[in-house]
This record gives structure tokens, C-alpha cells and sequence, in this order.
């Protein structure tokens, strides 16, 4: 049995944490307006210096948000709190550029220009760290464009990161903007720590303690879709509980220290323990190399994580998933789950592939169909001449042709590509589904 869902409500949990959040970014800006003020340089200059104190604690929490505390992450599920994170480096790196902008057309003399050799040294980090993190967000949002391998991007995101905020930090102490009392100073020196502090754990105390419980390959296997499904155990016979749906990072040739560890959804059922499951797909870089292993190989497994499972809705008379391609991973480990439990209620997939050969999982899903109520929809994008199923994509008239009448009263699993999951999404709302009804797993998290 996989182990019960949170007892306290989801809402309560995510309006908590995100008022956290909240604080944690403007309670250190207003204790700055707290006893002795400094001389009032105007509106432009004080608004310039809120934005960049605003900015620089967005950018300390980015630390926080990429830090897998499954507590903080639980109500909203990591997949979200990455693109939250994406999002929000932009917005602090947006407000570090109009601060700049601001001191350097209105206050030049202060700033004293962008001569890197003339200028003092805690103006100079404060040029350092803006590039920094304008280089950080540009390759993350453009890595693909920019074709930069994803382990390599891994690595330079986080080396662009700290040099950004340890500038940043050497450019706001040695200012002293605001900062005129000791306890500010420390404050806000505490802060830089704490968020160094982040890093050191992420990226030192935690592989630690992840190398210390390693994991073996046990099995490899060929799936359809030049996809493979890799098994791996715990050498000391100690796994993790996890719930159906779910994900983990995995590090395979590399120590968790090399920071090549991949998300990767559990394929697996929760009800048969001792080994784990993935089914990944050759999309390039490390994945290519995933059919060369060989069983005895060591991995190690950080997880579980993520919300995408259908605990909780026990109430509903239905449940559909939507999968595309390698996509069915999750639901997978969702539909292999219910047959363990004897699921009586009906259940739907559809499962969109570029062609038959491509179907994952082809025959073990048509053998589910003996155990659940399941009715398999494929959709196919390039269909043999003699196909008698759906054509084309997975649109609200192909859902429309298989749902019954109270489609309203399911609840909807979408996994796949992004594409596919917003043209789901689309359909669905088309014909009416509620969004509390509809849960997405994000297909790429970088």
C-alpha cells in the first residue's frame, strides 16, 4: 500500500507556505525602515534601493525553492515550485535591471559609471552579480535554443548563482545603503549566510547523505518508443515509501556529488515493494546512453516527490488520463496501482503516439483491460493506412466521442510533453471540466 495523503487540506498548506515566502522577502526590507534612517535621497533613489534589497532576497530564496524541502513543496507539488522558481529569477533579475537603471541615469556620480577598473570594489560586485544573473536566467530560459547540454547548464547555473549573490552581498555591505546600524549590517549579512548555507546543503551535506545509501541496477529492459524501463534496489534493503505517481532524481555513472542526477517518474506500483521502476526515453544527452547499463551498476534515487496521484478523490465516479508518449510513465505506476487494489470504477486513457510502434507499454495496457473497467483510446499521429482509432491529436471532440455525459464529476490526469498538456487542458475546458478536477504533471522541469 502506498502511504496515506497529508491529513490537513492542500489550500491551508500552500496559503501557509506562501505567506512564508511573502515574509521571508519583505520582512527584511521593512526592518531596514526600522530606527535610524539615512538622509532621504528622494523617491527615485529610494525606490531603486527598495527594488534592488527586494530582488536581491527573491534571489537568496531562489536557493530555498530548489532545495527539495518536501514539506515546503508538498501542497503544491516540485514540479510547480521549479516553474515558480523559473519565473520568479526573472521577475528579481528584472527588478536588479531597473534598479540599475535608475542609480545609473539619475544618480551617475553615486554609481560611477561601468569602468569596472575605476570604480570602487562594492560597485564593481554589483556589476558582476547583474550580469551574473542576467547570464543565469538568459541560459535558462534559452538552454535548448542555445543547445546547452543539460548536465553542463546544471553546472553553470549553479556557479553563475553563487558568484551572482556573493557580488550582490559584497556590493549591498560595502554600500551600506540603509544598512547604518549594526544590527541591519548583521541582518542582512545573516541573510547572505543563511542562503550560502543553502547552497553547502544542496550541493554538499545532502549527496552526502544520499552516497551513503546507494542503490543498484538490477534489471534493464527495451520498451517500445526507443524507450528503456531501468529497476533499481537498495543495497541495504531499505527503499523509500512512495505514493503512485510520483517521481525521483536519479544518478546513474555519477556520485550524487557530480550533479548529474535526472527527474525521472516512477513507473512502478507502490504495492510491490523492494525495487523501483523508470521508463525513460532516448531524447539525447545522458539518456541516450541509458541501454548500455548493465544490472550491478550503482545508482542512487532522491525521492519521492510530487502531487500527481489519485489519492484523495475517492469520491469521484471516474478517473481519465491523458498520456503522450513517455508521458505514461506516471500513469502507469497510477493504473498498475489500481489493479493491485481491485479499482472497480471506470476508468479511461488516452494515450497519444506519433505511431503504433512508438506505443509504450502496448501490451500490458491491453492486458490491464482484463483487470480494471479501462477503456484504452489511442491516438495516433501518423496511423497505418488500415488504423480504425482516433487520428491526430487529443482534442475536446476525440474526448468528447469517448466520455460519458457527467465528464464534470471525473477527475483528469494529464502527462506528456507541454504542448500536449495545454491542448488538453484547452479541451477539457471546453467541454466544461472544472479546474479543481484537472491535475497536470509538468513533463520538463528545465
Amino acid at each position: 500500500m502506498s502511504p496515506p495523503s497529508p491529513s490537513k487540506p492542500l489550500p491551508q498548506r500552500a496559503a501557509f507556505w506562501l505567506g512564508i515566502y511573502v515574509l521571508l522577502v519583505v520582512a527584511p526590507l521593512a526592518l531596514l525602515l526600522l530606527g535610524e534612517r539615512p538622509r532621504p535621497g528622494g523617491f527615485w533613489w529610494d525606490f531603486a534601493l527598495a527594488l534592488g534589497y527586494a530582488a536581491l532576497a527573491m534571489m537568496g530564496l531562489q536557493f530555498a525553492l530548489t532545495a527539495r524541502f518536501k514539506r515546503a513543496t508538498a501542497p503544491f507539488g516540485i514540479d510547480l515550485i521549479y516553474y515558480f522558481h523559473r519565473y520568479l529569477a526573472s521577475i528579481a533579475t528584472a527588478l536588479l535591471v531597473v534598479h540599475a537603471l535608475i542609480l545609473l541615469l539619475r544618480f551617475p556620480a553615486a554609481v560611477g559609471g561601468i569602468d569596472f577598473l575605476s570604480a570602487p570594489i562594492h560597485m564593481s560586485a554589483g556589476w558582476v552579480a547583474l550580469f551574473a544573473f542576467l547570464a543565469l536566467v538568459a541560459s535558462s530560459l534559452w538552454r535548448k535554443r542555445l543547445r546547452l547540454e543539460y548536465d553542463r547548464w546544471r553546472r553553470v547555473h549553479v556557479v553563475l548563482a553563487v558568484i551572482g549573490l556573493v557580488a550582490a552581498f559584497v556590493h549591498v555591505l560595502g554600500s551600506a545603503s540603509y544598512l547604518e546600524t549594526p544590527w541591519k549590517y548583521a541582518l542582512w549579512a545573516g541573510l547572505g549566510a543563511f542562503w550560502l548555507g543553502l547552497v553547502l546543503w544542496v550541493r554538499g551535506l545532502r549527496p552526502l547523505a544520499l552516497i551513503r545509501r546507494p542503490w543498484k541496477v538490477v534489471e534493464v529492459r527495451p520498451e517500445r518508443g526507443r524507450s528503456w524501463t531501468v529497476a533499481v534496489a537498495p543495497e541495504d534493503g531499505r527503499g523509500f515509501e512512495y505514493r503512485a505517481g510520483q517521481f525521483a532524481w536519479l544518478s546513474l555513472r555519477a556520485s550524487p556529488f557530480g550533479m548529474r542526477e535526472h527527474p525521472f517518474s516512477i513507473a512502478s506500483s507502490p504495492s510491490r515493494p523492494g525495487r523501483l521502476e523508470f521508463t525513460i526515453k532516448e531524447l539525447g544527452d545522458f539518456t541516450r546512453t541509458i541501454g548500455s547499463l548493465q544490472p550491478g551498476e550503482r545508482a542512487w534515487v532522491d525521492g519521492p516527490y510530487g502531487n500527481f496521484g489519485v489519492e484523495g478523490h475517492e469520491d469521484a465516479p471516474g478517473l481519465v488520463f491523458i498520456a503522450g508518449g513517455v508521458g505514461i510513465a506516471p500513469v502507469m505506476s497510477l493504473l498498475r496501482w489500481l489493479a493491485d487494489q481491485g479499482e472497480q470504477r471506470p476508468l479511461w486513457l488516452f494515450y497519444g503516439n506519433r505511431d503504433v510502434e512508438r506505443i509504450v507499454f502496448r501490451e500490458e495496457l491491453e492486458a490491464l483491460q482484463q483487470r480494471l473497467k479501462l477503456k484504452l483510446v489511442h491516438v495516433l499521429g501518423d496511423p497505418p493506412e488500415d488504423w480504425q482509432g482516433e487520428r491526430g491529436f487529443i482534442t475536446a471532440e476525440v474526448l468528447n466521442r469517448h466520455l460519458p455525459g457527467q465528464r464534470d464529476r471525473l477527475h483528469y490526469f494529464v502527462c506528456g510533453p507541454e504542448p500536449m498538456i495545454r491542448l488538453s487542458e484547452r479541451s477539457l475546458d471546453a467541454l466544461g471540466v472544472p479546474l479543481a478536477r484537472l491535475h497536470s504533471e509538468i513533463f520538463d522541469l528545465a
